[in-house]
Parts: structure tokens; C-alpha cells; sequence
């Protein structure tokens, strides 16, 4: 499978470094702040006694914790903040965004499989049927400002419909629904191109409601053939092959936290 090699580490500003400086959270906040789990993960692993603090076994996931004060030990050996890492893969339509599924179902995990790399975490979502731009990173303080309603990061994707639209129809789409107590709207659609029974849309969201695109769409009687998302705020999905990912730099990195 093809990928590039991640960047050299990223230098971490000292924000970042020192955790002493957060007031005191609950283990398993601090443990996922590592960036060596999830919190749900590091949650299991304290309850099942495999989480140490100063040398006691602890059982309460929520128990405060100083991390620069206290030392925290996973099966006996120490654990601390590991090195930040940051990458986009294409996600092929058929695989699910979970660590593991209760249907047998391949997961995005299958495709960083033998790339030694750290736990990760994906940045948001793709549903099943949905292909293309996935984060993923062991930063969840990054994760949680690129996701914050308020981080201006636009999301474009190329949705592939079943009939040909008109003028009327894509200012309706852009106008929105209201489905199941929620206003649906389109920050931007246009058309790309159009064969003899099928059109290619470009729909920009600045907001992430579930299956936004599909549902507002639906409301039409519009079925969707593809839907592809091509870029997160100035990162584009570019040439990077389906089931393929390569590292971000730095200035890849910065960006998304200030896209303006």
C-alpha cells in the first residue's frame, strides 16, 4: 500500500509539554492526554487494575491526578506524553471509522495496520458509504480546536446525485430542510459536471450534523451515487490514493487550527 513516511517530529510548544500547567483532571482524561489511548480505553484498563499512580493500583477512572506530580504506571511500566502525531488518509467507501465493530466489518484501522505507528484516534467522521480526507492523531487537545463549532474549518466534498439538477434546485439545497427539529442548510453547492443521467455536486459545510449531505439530499428524492470528501479547511485530499495516507507537517498542522 502506498504511503509516505511521517514528517520529522514536530516540535511541541511548551503549552503542550507541560501538563503540570491543566488543573488536576480524572485518570483516564490524563492518561488519553498522552495520546496512548482513548479516554473509553484508558477508563477499561483502570478498572481492570492495570493503572498504577506513585506505585498503588487505582480502580476509579475519575480519580484527580496530577500528572507532573504523580507517577503513572500501565502494567508496571511508566507512561508519559508521547510524541504527537498527525496524518490524512483517503477512506474507501466500505469501511467503517471505528477502532473495532461488532459486525466484523473492516475498519479504517486495517488500513495503518504494520506502520508502527502510536494509538490514534480519527478527527471526526466518515459514515460507511462515504469515502476520501480522514484525520487522524494522538493530540486530542489539537482534535478537539480543529473540531470546536467556532474553527471556521469548512468541509468540501464531491457528491455524485442520480438526476441532473437546475438553478431552482441547487438554491433550494442551499436554502436547507428542517428534519427531525433541525434547520439542514448547505453553506455552498454548485455544479461540477454532468453526464447524460447524473450530475457531480461540490457542497461545502462549515457545521458537521449527522449525515448532514445525505439527509438534505434525501428531502429531495435525490439519491447519492458517491460522496467524497476532498478537503478540511486548506487541506486537500490532492492525489493521495484510495486506501493510501501520509503524514502532516508543521505548517499542514498550524493551519488547520487557523485557516484564515
Amino acid at each position: 500500500m502506498a504511503r509516505r513516511p511521517l514528517p520529522p517530529p514536530r516540535r511541541v510548544p511548551s503549552r503542550e509539554r507541560n501538563v503540570s500547567a491543566a488543573p488536576r483532571h480524572g485518570l483516564a482524561r490524563v492518561i488519553s492526554k498522552f495520546g496512548i489511548a482513548s479516554r473509553t480505553q484508558a477508563a477499561r484498563w483502570i478498572v481492570e487494575g492495570r493503572v498504577g499512580v506513585d506505585g498503588r493500583i487505582v480502580r476509579d477512572p475519575e480519580r484527580p491526578t496530577d500528572a507532573a506530580a504523580e507517577r503513572i504506571t500501565l502494567d508496571g511500566s511508566h507512561v508519559g506524553a508521547q510524541q504527537r502525531v498527525y496524518l490524512m488518509l483517503n477512506k474507501p467507501r466500505g469501511v467503517v471509522t471505528s477502532a473495532a465493530d461488532e459486525q466484523g466489518r473492516d475498519t479504517v484501522y486495517r488500513l495503518l495496520e504494520g506502520a508502527g505507528l502510536p494509538w490514534l484516534a480519527p478527527v471526526g467522521r466518515l459514515d460507511k458509504a462515504s469515502e476520501g480526507l480522514l484525520l487522524f492523531t494522538n493530540d486530542s487537545a489539537w482534535a478537539a480546536r480543529i473540531t470546536a463549532p467556532d474553527s471556521q474549518l469548512d468541509k468540501t466534498y464531491h457528491v455524485q446525485i442520480d438526476r441532473l439538477p437546475d438553478a431552482a434546485l441547487l438554491a433550494a439545497l442551499h436554502a436547507g430542510i428542517d428534519d427531525r427539529g433541525e434547520h439542514l442548510a448547505l453553506k455552498a453547492v454548485r455544479e461540477l459536471r454532468r453526464g447524460d443521467r447524473n450530475a457531480w455536486l461540490e457542497v461545502v459545510l462549515d457545521e458537521g450534523r449527522n449525515r448532514q449531505i445525505r439527509r438534505v439530499l434525501a428531502a429531495f428524492d435525490i439519491g447519492v451515487l458517491r460522496l467524497v470528501r476532498v478537503a478540511i479547511g486548506p487541506l486537500f485530499l490532492g492525489e493521495l490514493a484510495k486506501g493510501a495516507w501520509r503524514g502532516l507537517d508543521e505548517a499542514e498542522v498550524a493551519s488547520l487550527e487557523n485557516p484564515c
